[in-house]
């Protein structure tokens, strides 16, 4: 019996650890699928006078999406529910997690809380937080009285 030789550095050190953790969860009967926590990558962006987080959220619906901001912390909060349809044989292979996550930020002082919009399209949720307006510098004239 010949069997081919595929050394580690053929395919990368990811494509190992993926293989090996589908061979476990295959011997424990694990089902791919389980609810497994997910992080959603986000950006963070700060100009003159907001911030702005983008997060990427694919196939999660807007109902299912929560933004909340109290006591200095910006909290999204959602999930990515696995929809098996029928006419789907099998799967060859689950990359991609489902169920909850949860991400939380905190807030510089400079943010207004009252100046929060979210807009969800095509699967980027786009957060703006407007900041407060700053004092400005005022300048005095001090009279100065000859005595």
């Amino acid at each position: 019996m010949l069997i081919k030789h595929r050394p580690l550095d053929d395919f990368g050190l990811a494509r190992s650890m993926r293989d090996f953790d589908d061979v476990v969860r295959t011997f424990f009967n694990e089902s791919p699928v389980a609810a497994q926590p997910w992080t959603p990558a986000v950006d963070i962006a700060e100009t003159e006078h907001e911030l702005v987080v983008k997060a990427d959220l694919p196939e999660v619906k807007a109902e299912d999406i929560e933004v909340k901001v109290e006591n200095g912390t910006l909290t999204l909060k959602g999930k990515r529910e696995f929809e098996k349809k029928d006419e789907t044989k099998g799967f060859h292979r689950i990359e991609r997690s489902y169920g909850s996550f949860v991400r939380a930020f905190t807030l510089p002082d400079s943010i207004d809380a009252e100046k929060i919009d979210a807009a969800y399209t095509n699967g980027v949720l786009t957060i703006t937080l407007g900041k407060k307006e700053i004092a400005k510098p005022r300048t005095v004239k001090v009279n100065v009285q000859a005595a």
